[in-house]
């Protein structure tokens, strides 16, 4: 389905035809004005460089089956498209295992728009970790950053084991909440931009931040900087880059419909935080194979150990139990709470992947605004699969 507009279309630039704006993020990597979020956002791969991950050489394709769900939100009965209509979302994908049940966009977006994972690309690099180690490129999440990495021996990230980098725990000082982002902007302008700037290049925008104001593995403190970290070592541990990687790995096995692009800093390193870009039903195969717990179709590609480590917290880890209201934290996956286990992947400002492994069930969204209703949405829909 498919609709031309979406809620406040005039505030998000429909009049001038939902402009892209090139470039947004020259200055800092903050939010783009509301116009140009739509375009912005669903070309993200025309304003910056990026590395081509090919599409299948034979595209896995899912199934349809009609939705039959109405769940309760703020004392009314409401359906998804009651949501849509509230919220600014430009896609909005729900499938049960090899079924897409429901497929939406609004604001004139199409199923070949290929749209901005923001930090949803976290938990990218984290799976692409998992399969290095089980492939023995790495050897375990227990060796530091320095291990693989030369240019970052003697700096604190450097020194930081990969596990505690994983958990968003490694202790070193990385503000994204005061002072106006200033050192997510100050890692932006280097790294992204630095080639025109600062010429620091990847690993001398990293070490830069180099004060431990905590022991590794202690508290969790959300920092964009660590899968960076950990994007260089995948770089260094399997000698190709991360979009490589990823097709052969992932992407090929899985299906991909399409091709995907992953920006790059000014060293042409991907990065690793955040901007992956994909079409919706793509970014559904992710996450039916996340459902799967790295299984596809007989095929273990990423190893269900890793995915089972990846989603839990340990006893000795009470700390990652609640990070949030909502979540709890694992390998830069979003752990909800509840009985059963379900994880998440999200990204700024709206993509959201939702995963119930025990009824495969699956929700991908991509957006431009945060939307608190999703998640009375996804508990009333995983809650009615929960039995199927």
């Amino acid at each position: 389905m498919f609709s031309p507009s979406g809620p406040e279309p005039e505030r998000f630039g429909a009049a001038e035809g939902f402009p892209i704006a090139v470039p947004i993020r020259i200055n800092q990597p903050g939010d783009p004005p509301d116009k140009y979020k739509i375009g912005a956002y669903s070309h993200y791969d025309e304003i910056h460089p990026t590395r081509r991950i090919a599409r299948a050489g034979t595209p896995w394709t899912f199934s349809r089956a009609p939705l039959d769900f109405r769940y309760g939100y703020k004392g009314s009965p409401s359906s998804l498209i009651d949501y849509l209509a509230r919220n600014p979302v430009t896609g909005l994908l729900v499938a049960k295992d090899n079924e897409i049940l429901f497929e939406h966009y609004q604001y004139g977006r199409t199923d070949r728009d290929r749209f901005n994972a923001g930090s949803m690309t976290k938990s990218i690099t984290g799976l692409l970790i998992g399969i290095a180690i089980a492939e023995g490129a790495i050897k375990s999440v227990d060796d530091t950053a320095e291990t693989y990495v030369p240019g970052f021996k003697g700096s604190e990230y450097g020194r930081t084991p990969i596990r505690d980098l994983l958990h968003m725990s490694s202790g070193v000082e990385f503000w994204e909440d005061r002072d106006d982002n200033c050192d997510l902007n100050h890692l932006w302008n280097d790294m992204v931009i630095g080639g025109l700037v600062s010429k620091k290049g990847t690993i001398g925008s990293i070490v830069q931040f180099n004060k431990r104001i905590a022991p590794p593995g202690t508290r969790y403190f959300y920092a964009s900087i660590e899968p960076d970290v950990l994007g260089v070592v995948l770089h260094h541990a399997v000698g190709k880059s991360l979009s490589d990687y990823f097709q052969e790995k992932v992407w090929e096995p899985i299906g991909a419909e399409a091709d995907a692009r992953w920006l790059l800093d000014a060293e042409g390193f991907e990065l690793a935080h955040a901007f992956f870009n994909a079409v919706l039903r793509d970014y559904a195969r992710l996450a039916r194979l996340l459902a799967h717990d790295g299984a596809w179709n007989g095929r273990q590609i990423i190893p269900r150990e890793w995915m089972i480590e990846a989603t839990t917290v340990r006893p000795t880890d009470t700390y990652l139990t609640r990070v949030s209201p909502l979540f709890g934290y694992g390998y830069f996956l979003w752990l909800l709470g509840g009985a059963r286990r379900q994880f998440a992947l999200l990204g700024f400002p709206g993509q959201r992947i939702c995963i119930d492994p025990v009824s495969k069930l699956v929700l991908v969204q991509t957006g431009v605004a945060n939307t608190v209703e999703l998640w009375p949405l996804w508990s009333a829909l995983s809650e009615q699969f929960s039995h199927a």
